[in-house]
């Protein structure tokens, strides 16, 4: 196989990969925020907080909202990749924490499974960029490497455990 064609079907398989799971994550962001696609909205997602202990849980359900859909969007067109990635890490972070309580590990019971593969999806994506076919490839401001990926987990993850061990001190 040429250079050319295993390029083409690495940036393919990132495409396909930013946009499915940069789409779906802004969809939750949505639903935080506007009650789209059966989500409870800004007044349903603050209770659910709230019952977490994240103040009156406005300020949380904005926060997650906001980040999930400005950074599943972004993930998607591949823009600010780095920082896109360490939004989902955080926000994946956070709900890993939510499940890993008394759920453990594994999906089948509520456990943190699911959000520890998109921590590593969203790692691999700082790490490996967005491609070529992406808006920081057009706009000149492509990074990555490991340098990058590290970062952006050691941000997301630090950001999310902040934001998980100081919620009981949320004014909201």
């Amino acid at each position: 196989m040429s250079e050319l064609a295993t390029a083409a079907g690495v940036d393919a398989g990132l495409l396909v990969l930013r946009v499915f799971v940069g789409v779906v994550f802004a969809a939750h962001g949505f639903q935080k925020l506007f009650g789209w696609f059966s989500g409870g909205g800004l007044a349903g997602t603050a209770g659910w907080f709230r019952s977490l202990g994240f103040g009156d849980g406005r300020g949380a359900a904005v926060l997650a909202g906001t980040t999930e859909a400005a950074g599943g969007l972004a993930l998607a067109v591949g823009l600010l990749t780095p920082l896109a990635a360490a939004g989902v890490i955080g926000t994946m972070t956070v709900a890993a924490y939510v499940n890993a309580g008394t759920k453990g590990f594994w999906s089948v019971r509520n456990g943190w499974e699911l959000n520890y593969y998109l921590v590593v999806v969203a790692a691999a994506l700082a790490t490996a960029g967005p491609g070529r076919w992406s808006l920081d490839a057009a706009l000149g401001i492509l990074v990555n490497g490991v340098g990058v990926g590290a970062a952006a987990l050691a941000v997301g993850i630090g950001a999310g455990t902040l934001r998980w061990t100081t919620r009981d001190r949320d004014a909201g």
